[in-house]
């Protein structure tokens, strides 16, 4: 197999594999064999598939893992989606086959344990949060803002209330607006002040009858905290609006405060993010809803139910309620690890996360800040965003040092984003990493800053050292060449 697409420098022989007459399969032949399938079906041309061993097929896919890189690996300073180390126990406790054994439509009674699991996340998600009502169902973080917003628009027609606007700043997240408008709201944009966050002044100008809610990512995509958000809610909430709070960011304040109590009506929480689960295609995601109790009635369906004999039940009888927002009970293999997680830490614990995810960042940004420009100066929170000003003098654009840390054996942070930041670094070495591990990755930046003053032409060309050079990554998102043709 030859990859296309961008993919021109990969070494052939990682893909070309094996030989005419080669198999790793020996199907054993019995009566009931190719002599009684129907000569109608059966192939006129053999299947054009690779022609391996066993030993080939091993030694391909192993090798080919091991140009990826993952958390088990090192350092990942993607920001704003946080890839942490995911704890073992918490993926044992996923693969017990109590759990995976199990069948969505099996009757409640033979499912008690699974959905004491969720109804015990439900109460540790509520008891972070302080909001009073919770669902499990949303199977991402983006699906959990397109369910809250749809509690809230099902709450404002239950009203008789037509708002149609929804104030969006611009250091929310980029599936706020893509929200918004897939539940029939209208995007009004916010801009922040020139501290990187939410002006109040700005937001009443702006919170006429029309607003049904204002997103609030917090902390906010510049890793920086709402310090105004309850003047915030006081405002959208004396024009009768709602406050949603996307808390994808939740590593950053966990166990320090709750949401509800700074005005948020809705949060939605990223299970894959903060609580453990693998993330991207390590594993799938989670995203419940929480809400505060005058927004409860609108939950979506099936609900999680205790009566007074302990015996747990799933039930639909919400006349109110937005309907299923998707087929069965959500992802419940993600469910068992964010409350073995939970569970593991301990209130103490969770503590602990924000308060050494928020100390991780904020030494990065120490010892980075003379040397990358700071946009916003001053304390972060969870992670850190520089500019490209300072090495963009030099003609090395931040895609450039982005390619040249793989060089290093990293992977790279998240770039050009949040879109406020010209030529953005986003940095957020989450609450796993030591001060060993910190200091390394520090360096290693400083390095590549002593070739850009050196020799800036060279990061053009980076990575190097890496199985695929620099791709036309344009062409290989338009035009991917995702499987194998023979002699292509």
């Amino acid at each position: 197999m030859r990859a296309r697409s961008g993919l021109e420098h990969v070494e052939p022989t990682i893909f070309e594999r094996g030989a005419p007459g080669r198999t790793g399969v020996q199907v054993p032949c019995g009566e009931a064999g190719p002599a009684r399938i129907p000569a109608s079906l059966l192939r006129k041309q053999p299947p054009l598939l690779p022609e391996v061993s066993e030993l080939e097929a091993v030694r391909h896919f192993t090798r080919l893992s091991r140009l990826n890189y993952g958390v088990d690996l090192g350092l990942y300073p993607l920001g704003s989606c946080t890839m942490k180390y995911n704890p073992k126990v918490c993926e044992d406790a996923a693969a017990m086959p109590g759990f995976t054994n199990l069948h969505p439509m099996l009757p409640d009674g033979m499912v008690q344990g699974a959905l004491e699991v969720m109804f015990e996340l439900e109460h540790d998600l509520c008891e972070l949060s302080g909001m009073s009502g919770m669902t499990l169902l949303p199977a991402a973080g983006a699906h959990g803002e397109l369910t809250g917003m749809k509690v809230i628009r099902a709450a404002l027609e239950a009203r008789g209330d037509g708002r149609r606007k929804v104030l969006i700043p611009d250091t929310a997240h980029g599936t706020n607006p893509a929200t918004s408008t897939l539940n029939g709201f209208q995007v009004v944009p916010i801009k922040s002040s020139e501290k990187g966050t939410l002006d109040p002044a700005v937001v009443a100008a702006a919170m006429t009858d029309e607003v049904a809610a204002i997103m609030i990512t917090n902390p906010n995509t510049l890793g920086l905290f709402e310090t105004n958000l309850f003047e915030v809610s006081q405002i959208v909430h004396a024009k009768g609006g709602f406050v949603y709070g996307d808390g994808a960011n939740f590593n950053a304040i966990i166990g320090k405060y709750r949401p509800a109590c700074l005005g948020l009506d809705v949060i939605q929480f990223n299970l894959h993010k903060t609580f453990s689960t693998p993330h991207g295609g390590g594993g799938p995601g989670s995203g419940p809803v929480g809400v505060v109790r005058s927004l409860m009635p609108f939950l979506p369906v099936p609900r999680v139910s205790k009566d007074e004999a302990g015996v747990f039940s799933l039930r639909e009888d919400f006349s109110q309620s937005i309907g299923r927002v998707r087929t069965f009970q959500g992802q419940f293999l993600v469910m068992v690890r964010a409350l073995m997680y939970i569970r593991a830490l301990g209130a103490e614990g969770c503590r602990r996360v924000s308060e050494r995810a928020v100390l991780n960042a904020n030494y990065v940004r120490v010892r980075l800040q003379d040397r990358f420009h700071l946009p916003y100066p001053g304390p972060c929170m969870h992670e850190v965003v520089f500019s490209e000003k300072f090495h963009k003098k030099a003609g090395v654009e931040t895609m450039d040092i982005a390619k040249r840390l793989m060089d290093y054996g990293y992977h790279p942070p998240t770039v050009y984003f949040p879109l406020v930041v010209h030529g953005a670094i986003m940095i957020e070495p989450t609450e796993t990493e030591d001060k060993a591990a910190l200091d390394e990755f520090v360096e290693t930046m400083e390095k590549i800053l002593d070739e850009v003053a050196a020799s800036p032409d060279a990061l053009h060309q980076a990575p190097r050292l890496t199985s695929i050079s620099r791709p036309d990554e344009v062409m290989a998102a338009r035009n991917p060449v995702l499987t194998w043709k023979p002699g292509v």
